[in-house]
């Protein structure tokens, strides 16, 4: 038997809870059940003066579903992300199983409560209400089950590529004779960062709406390192593009976010960026390294087969 309660905020207990089933569902699938900014909502807070109660991911635009055994052990948790609801946005929902309480339910009755809070009718239509959508990290099979059983149609596919870095060219890729590289400087360069992050991601659900504080908030991560977020700049210092790198716990390295100015699209700096962080990520010492693209930019993945990536595994995005 399963109980299933909602929240607005969890207190440090419940969120060291919900880190630990997290966890041990990415050790058991190998892939992370919930996204980054999952990870970082549930650690921020705010100043006990500032809630309404004292609770540690109290966070806006965050909603939290628990379920647990009779034993209240916490066997599932969705979290939704509800930041676009204003505007007429879907919402958007990561969830996990604790794996050793698989198949008895706790999976069903979260995607139950999540359809119920989007406003979604339990029956599937023929037309996606553009109301919901449930990401299934790495396609777990049962999350396929789940999406068959209560109607939803995939709405989005992110791969996950990557390559080996050994000792082989990593292709060349000049830059335009007018631009440099330099690293990042905390302090100095987040404004210029967060104007072409805007302008290359305009279009982009998650990545466009970065804003100053949560760049500074990834800067207090452990794996932040200003001398792997490299800066494109012209001769007058304005900057162009960047190539923000991220090396994580096993070595693997990451492409973690290439931007470029839409107004020097065609120059190649994009790949430019993209081979010297590469370079920079293999001097450091990382044997492979992967990245994310989502699966209906043809070109973009053109460009990183050239330079000899492949295909992992996907993320795919379920909708009502």
């Amino acid at each position: 038997m399963v109980q299933l309660t909602w929240r607005n905020g969890l207190d440090g207990a419940e969120t060291a809870e919900v880190m630990r089933l997290l966890s041990e569902a990415e050790s058991a699938d190998g892939v992370a059940p919930a996204g980054e900014h999952v990870i970082l909502r549930l650690r921020a807070h705010r100043g006990v003066v500032e809630q309404i109660e004292p609770v540690q991911a109290d966070v806006g635009g965050s909603e939290h579903f628990v379920v647990r055994d009779a034993e209240d052990e916490l066997v599932g948790y969705a979290h939704l992300d509800t930041a676009g609801e204003p505007t007429g946005d879907p919402l958007v929902a990561e969830l996990a199983v604790h794996p050793r309480h698989r198949g008895r339910g706790a999976g069903e009755k979260l995607v139950s409560a999540l359809l119920e809070r989007a406003e979604v009718p339990a029956e599937p239509g023929d037309a996606d209400t553009g109301r919901l959508r449930i990401w299934s990290h790495g396609l777990h099979p049962a999350a396929s089950r789940l999406a068959e059983r209560f109607g939803f149609r995939r709405s989005r596919e992110l791969w996950r590529m990557g390559r080996e870095l050994d000792d082989t060219e990593l292709g060349e890729a000049p830059l335009p004779e007018w631009v440099t590289i330099r690293a990042f400087r905390p302090g100095v360069d987040e404004a210029a960062v967060v104007r072409v992050n805007h302008r290359a991601f305009s279009w982009h659900p998650e990545q466009g709406g970065m804003d100053e504080a949560e760049l500074r908030g990834k800067q207090r991560e452990d794996w932040f390192d200003p001398a792997g977020f490299l800066l494109a700049v012209d001769s007058a210092g304005e900057l162009l593009g960047f190539h923000w790198t991220k090396v994580h716990p096993d070595g693997t390295g990451e492409v973690y976010v290439i931007g470029v100015d839409p107004d020097t699209q065609g120059s190649g700096l994009g790949k430019s960026l993209t081979v010297a962080g590469m370079r920079h990520l293999r001097d450091v010492g990382c044997p492979r390294v992967m990245l994310y693209v989502e699966g209906d930019n043809a070109a973009a993945i053109g460009v990183y087969q050239r330079l000899e990536f492949r295909r992992w595994d996907i993320d795919v995005q379920f909708g009502r």
